[in-house]
């Protein structure tokens, strides 16, 4: 969930914040190679072409895209005629364009292309050469341009008085930036997707809050150097998870369709990075508030109404756990596990409130290596 936090100017922080960007950065080593789309591509940098992309998404496009989107998504959320009227339908239509509309008004006031030569330390030494873009300049610029309006969008929930609203809202950034990509030519899919991502990442993921709450740390504190440590492979962490459950779950089903279509591999990769981005959130802010209040009770609103079965949660989040666990340092597990097993803690109490009580979890102990807790709900002690 979004909230207005400035992220405080110290050395920490600022660490986390040029980590952040970096997500939004795309590495264009192999378009440099092909001339004539590098070309286009410098040319739909320029100030006169970053206007003409804005004016053709905001002239039409945006507010039927809006539109098209609330139906696909009340289509997904079953129970949102029941709970939005259409006076309420049309508001969040209104303010999911005013934030688009500043989106592409930053968006045009960039000119031309950052590149950055990077040299990656490859497996056996090796080193590899890339040139990547920064599509977005300043993050921190574009969230201090977001903000009111996001708060503002994300307040129908509120108005609304329904908390499932805010799935809602979410996945309604999700599927007009969707209809939006498609309008775009090759060149300004690269240019402008990244500030899509950012957009549905700022509803739901709490980068920024990770930022703020690293100036709790000093640079070289055990928290904080696991966090720099974990944050640049979080997309790729994530992407080897929903690789090994498409694995084990190929024939899972959810309301929009299998785990293998692109739509669903979208949002599966942003909730795993969501997840991990939470855990980090609990580790800089030490405590276990976050996934508590926020992130559990996220996902039991969100996640049994699109069809996610807990069986599904409950897979990924283990799958994820032990994919993180497996790339720290011994002498980082004992700080890594008080939030990781806490978050455990955190679900397992939220399966028993919804009814499932006669499951048998194990919970890995403290105490050694070789200590496995048996838990089960009927009977824990």
């Amino acid at each position: 969930m979004l909230l207005s936090v400035n992220i405080p100017k110290t050395p920490s922080s600022e660490s986390l914040l040029k980590l952040w960007a970096e997500r939004y950065a795309v590495d264009i080593s192999s378009l440099s190679k092909n001339p004539k789309f590098y070309g286009e591509l410098v040319k739909a940098a320029w100030p006169e072409a970053r206007a003409l992309t804005a004016a053709k998404l905001l002239k039409t496009v945006l507010e039927r895209t809006s539109r098209q989107a609330v139906i696909q998504a009340k289509s997904l959320y079953q129970y949102i005629p029941d709970i939005i009227d259409f006076q309420a339908e049309h508001r969040i239509a209104q303010f999911a364009c005013k934030v688009y509309q500043t989106l592409l008004s930053f968006y045009q006031q960039q000119s031309g292309l950052v590149v950055t030569p990077i040299v990656k330390q490859m497996t056996y030494g090796n080193e590899e050469a890339t040139l990547v873009l920064q599509t977005i300049p300043s993050v921190e610029k574009l969230v201090n341009e977001l903000e009111q309006s996001l708060l503002k969008y994300q307040e129908q929930h509120l108005i609304a008085k329904e908390q499932r609203v805010l799935g809602f809202l979410t996945t309604l950034f999700n599927f007009t930036n969707q209809l939006l990509v498609n309008q775009l030519t090759p060149v300004e899919k690269v240019l402008l997707c990244p500030y899509f991502k950012f957009l549905e990442e700022q509803v739901s993921i709490p980068w920024q809050r990770i930022c703020v709450a690293a100036a709790k740390h000093q640079l070289g504190s055990p928290a904080l150097a696991l966090v720099q440590q974990m944050l640049p492979i979080a997309s790729e962490i994530s992407s080897i998870v929903y690789c090994r459950l498409l694995q084990v779950l190929p024939n899972y089903q959810s309301v929009r369709g299998s785990l293998g279509h692109p739509e669903i591999a979208h949002s599966c990769l942003r909730d795993l990075d969501m997840f991990q981005a939470y855990l980090w959130l609990c580790v800089l802010e030490e405590s276990l508030r976050p996934i508590e209040q926020e992130l559990v009770p996220l996902c039991v609103m969100v996640m049994p109404n699109v069809g996610v079965e807990w069986e599904m949660t409950n897979k990924w989040k283990r799958q994820l756990v032990d994919e993180i666990e497996s790339r720290v340092q011994p002498e980082q597990k004992p700080l890594l596990l008080n939030y990781t097993q806490g978050m455990e803690s955190a679900f397992f109490a939220a399966r028993q409130r919804l009814g499932h009580p006669g499951d048998i979890i194990e919970v890995p102990s403290g105490f050694g290596d070789n200590l496995i807790i048996h838990v089960n709900s009927q009977n824990p002690f």
